[in-house]
């Protein structure tokens, strides 16, 4: 069976984009360079701020986007993923826009806990103001049972600021500082009753890793790098 080709419509950020490359190589059972899944990938840190658009203070990303999608799609790639999960909130927008078929983060994530974690209920979900105001990946949750908690304002506050620090800064000192600040608010929303924790933002899995938490850490990057895996291999079932 034919595989597909893979395209990324990237750089909301660059690093987050390239971890996303990382976790579809990694995640690709191939033991030659023959036997890996070709990807095209448009880097465009140009395309403006979602989160800024989402809280109606900054123009819309989806113009953008979708050129960068119509590029994939003439470069030859067959379905489109992106590594940015404030991105997400436009994604029937950007459906609207473009024949290639997109993998939804939210969906893969709903699906996953579903299947591989059914006693969970609850999750914390740490993101960017405009995804958890947004409410669509709370929305594809509770469509499966799983509700969502949120950090309190002061702390999403400082999850916001945590983001853009990693968006800004490779500095070990500064990721150090940014990996307590989260896992904090972690403990906190696990002590409300969060079952797991999503990390929601694509910056967050750079710093914040599975033993920072006491519950699963769910990585929406690197469920999406499997999902697109499969698809390009067209392969129907899910891994852990």
């Amino acid at each position: 069976m034919k595989e597909k080709t893979i395209g990324i419509l990237g750089g909301m950020g660059p690093e987050a984009t390239l971890d996303f490359f990382g976790k579809i190589i990694q995640n690709t059972p191939a033991t030659s360079d023959q036997e890996h899944l070709r990807v095209i990938i448009d880097n465009n840190p140009k395309i403006p701020d979602r989160t800024e658009a989402i809280l109606g203070k900054g123009e819309s990303p989806v113009p953008v986007m979708v050129q960068g999608g119509l590029s994939l799609a003439k470069a030859g790639a067959d379905f489109i993923v992106i590594p940015c999960i404030s991105a997400h909130f436009f994604l029937d927008e950007l459906r609207c826009n473009l024949s290639l078929p997109i993998i939804s983060a939210f969906d893969e994530v709903a699906v996953l806990i579903t299947r591989n974690h059914p006693d969970i209920k609850a999750v914390g979900l740490l993101a960017t103001k405009g995804t958890i105001q947004g409410g669509r990946f709370q929305e594809t949750l509770i469509e499966s049972g799983i509700k969502t908690l949120a950090p309190e304002p002061e702390e999403q506050e400082r999850v916001m600021s945590a983001i853009y620090k990693i968006k800004n800064f490779s500095a070990h000192k500064v990721r150090k500082e940014t990996k307590g600040i989260l896992a904090d608010i972690a403990c906190s929303l696990i002590a409300r009753g969060s079952q797991g924790i999503i990390a929601g933002c694509t910056e967050i899995p750079l710093v914040l890793e599975p033993e920072d938490v006491i519950v699963p850490l769910l990585d929406p990057l690197l469920i999406l790098a499997k999902a697109a895996v499969r698809e390009a291999q067209q392969v129907t079932s899910i891994d852990p």
